[in-house]
This record gives structure tokens, C-alpha cells and sequence, in this order.
């Protein structure tokens, strides 16, 4: 067994909890063992950048910090969700690149009697784990069930390949990774070039014009493109994609149905696992249709005639808790 540091991330236990099922499903076969660094705590996401940065990146720093104690025979520590990954791997290179900021970061640590020097961790996307360290070849090897038939759109999102500090990518606007895993499943990828287009993050709260705009081409070109369904590596995106795309049929009087499920759950059916086990059912526009083509029975998702039917939004007696600030003393990186 290959032993990682494993940064879940929030989302893997809400919006992505078929990505977290569909994980424990494959790591056994392709021979990963996850070591979770305890007492991890959310990144920020995009909402603390927007307050006040030093504690944004304090938060994260303190992640950093509790992977690089807790590291036994692994410094390489992985996450799932892309927004999770990009903010570990940019407060890591922003922290070896300004003295200051790595001062302040590591000032705020201290209060917690934590410390963090750049560099101890090594901080990776689980897609860039699977294809580079555990490898195509393994990938096929675990493969029982080949998904001949299935057209699939591979949809990487804006944050996993740039600005990939580390280079570990193909391209930052073309990447090939992801469809070469696609293909070792035995699927057929179809031509999308918006593999690394923004799916809008929160804009289909902010701006819904824009946010609903930039879901539409996303699911337009894979429609145009014959895809049975679009694979993402990122919590945000399936979300976006899949939740919202019933609003959008409704803002643009449309009616895609195009499936969007996270790329472990196409390796799980290929790996010959339970539908259900893998999270399947969870999404708002059924895979159901998608993958009869290749003889699996999925969980039914039941719909509105032509749109996903959104969920019932749930009452919160409290928000994400924001950083309050007395003053604007932040360094820039």
C-alpha cells in the first residue's frame, strides 16, 4: 500500500459525499492507503480571501502545519477538492516566496503552538496522485467491467491545472491526464474544450445571468458533443453543474439533461463496485440513462420534466463562521 496524508476537505461530507464514497471504493483496488491528518479545519474556500488575508492564510497555514506534525513516513499530502488543493498549494509557495508572509503566518500559528516551514508538505491533487504515481496501467489492471460505449466530457474545472506550481500537468488550458484515465476505463472521450473552463463558482448566487451563461456553454458543447455525461475532480463544479442546471433550462427555456458525476465514480463501475456504494443517486440529473449503455443499473433520481430538480434549501441558525478583523493588517504575497 502507497501511504498519503489525506485533507478531505468539507465538501467531501455535503455536496461532494458521492466523491468521498466513490474514494473509499477505489483506493483499496489501486493500492492507496489514506492517512487523515486530525483536527483539519476548512479552508476559507474563496470567502475568507475576500475578508482579510492573514487569517485567510493562517487558516490554511494551520492545515499545512498539522499534516507536516503528523507526517509518519509520508510528507505528500492530498485533496480531493480542487478549491481545498489550490489553497494548500498556494499559501505553501506564497509562504516560501515572502519572507513576510511566512513570518505573519507563523506568528498566527504560534498562538496555537503550531509552526510551518515551506516545503514540508508536499501538497498534490488526488487526480495528479492516480495518474502519476499509481499510473495508467495499474488503473486499467483494476478494471473489471470496461465502459465501452460511454461517451464521456472530461471536465477538470479552472483550479487543478493552473497555476500548477509544480508542473505536474500537461497544459494548463488542454490537459490530457484526465482523459487518458477516462480512456483506461475503457470510455470514449469526446471532444470538449472547455475541460478547463470556470464553471462560475458562486456566480449563479451573485450575477445569475453570468453564472446560469457560463453553465450553459459548459453543458451546450458536451451536449453538441455526443457526451452521455460530463466527469469532473471538483466538488464546486459537480454542484454547480449538476444543481443549478434546472435553473438555468428554466432562465434560457432549454432542456439539457446532462449528467455531471465526479471521475472515482466512473472508475468505481469500471472497478466493478456497487452503484449505490459509489454514490450514485445522490446527483440531481440521473446518470441513469448514461449508464445503461454499458449494462449498469444505478439508483433512480427522480426529476422534473426537463430540468434537474433543485434540492429544498435547509435553514441554518449559522452561517460559515468569517474572520472579524480590528484592522486591515494583511500582507500581500
Amino acid at each position: 500500500m502507497t501511504k498519503y496524508l489525506y485533507y478531505p476537505g468539507c465538501s467531501m461530507d455535503a455536496s461532494g459525499k458521492a466523491y468521498d464514497e466513490s474514494l473509499g471504493q477505489i483506493v483499496g483496488p489501486l493500492g492507496i492507503e489514506l492517512a487523515e491528518i486530525e483536527d483539519w479545519n476548512c479552508c476559507g474556500a474563496t470567502e475568507y480571501f475576500s475578508v482579510s488575508l492573514t487569517p485567510a492564510y493562517a487558516l490554511i497555514g494551520r492545515n499545512l502545519a498539522l499534516a507536516a506534525k503528523q507526517a509518519n513516513g509520508s510528507k505528500t499530502l492530498v485533496a480531493p477538492c480542487s478549491a481545498c488543493y489550490l489553497n494548500l498549494a498556494k499559501t505553501d509557495h506564497y509562504m516560501s516566496e515572502s519572507g513576510e508572509l511566512n513570518a505573519t503566518v507563523n506568528d498566527a500559528l504560534g498562538a496555537g503552538g503550531l509552526s510551518y516551514k515551506p516545503g514540508s508538505v508536499e501538497v498534490r491533487h488526488l487526480l495528479d496522485v492516480i495518474v502519476h504515481d499509481i499510473g495508467y496501467d495499474a488503473v486499467k489492471a483494476s478494471v473489471v467491467k470496461p465502459l465501452a460505449g460511454l461517451k464521456v466530457a472530461p471536465y477538470l474545472g479552472c483550479m487543478v491545472p493552473r497555476p500548477d506550481y509544480e508542473g505536474r500537468f500537461s497544459d494548463h488550458e488542454q490537459p490530457h491526464e484526465l482523459d487518458r484515465l477516462i480512456r483506461a476505463l475503457g470510455a470514449e472521450v469526446v471532444d470538449f474544450p472547455l475541460r478547463t473552463a470556470c464553471c462560475g463558482g458562486h456566480m449563479a448566487q451573485i450575477s445569475p445571468d453570468m453564472g446560469f451563461e457560463m453553465i450553459r456553454r459548459l453543458v451546450h458543447t458536451a451536449t453538441a458533443a455526443g457526451a452521455d455525461l460530463m466527469v469532473t475532480v471538483c466538488p464546486m463544479c459537480q454542484m454547480n453543474v449538476d444543481f443549478y442546471q434546472g435553473e438555468m433550462n428554466r432562465h434560457f427555456h432549454t432542456d439539457y439533461r446532462m449528467p455531471i458525476l465526479f471521475f472515482t465514480q466512473l472508475m468505481g463501475v469500471a472497478f466493478g463496485k456497487d452503484p449505490k456504494a459509489l454514490g450514485f443517486g445522490k446527483e440531481l440529473i440521473s446518470a441513469r440513462k448514461a449508464m445503461e449503455k454499458v449494462g449498469v443499473e444505478v439508483p433512480a433520481v427522480e426529476e422534473e420534466a426537463g430540468a434537474g430538480r433543485p434540492r429544498p434549501r435547509r435553514e441554518k441558525k449559522q452561517g460559515l463562521p468569517m474572520p472579524a478583523m480590528p484592522g486591515r493588517d494583511e500582507v500581500e504575497p
